[in-house]
């Protein structure tokens, strides 16, 4: 059995749309690799932000609490 033109055609397209759709996979997950690392760095740096305003914080009320403390205000 010989195949069509149009079987040929319809089986080259079907090949370039299974390649583009693995491409577009891959993107798709690599993409999403760099988002999830993208939402850990800024979960990283607004916790160590919080960490560092609500650490001064509690240095600057221990040290207006305790004069005898270097850090405290005369």
């Amino acid at each position: 059995m010989r195949l069509s033109v149009i079987q040929v055609v319809a089986a080259l397209a079907a090949a370039v749309c299974i390649v583009i759709a693995f491409i577009a996979a891959g993107l798709g997950l690599i993409s999403g690799l760099f988002m999830l690392l993208a939402m850990l760095a800024l979960i990283f740096i607004a916790w160590t932000a919080l960490r560092r305003a609500l650490g001064q914080d509690r240095e600057h009320a221990s040290a207006v609490r305790d004069p005898g403390s270097p850090r405290a205000k005369p």
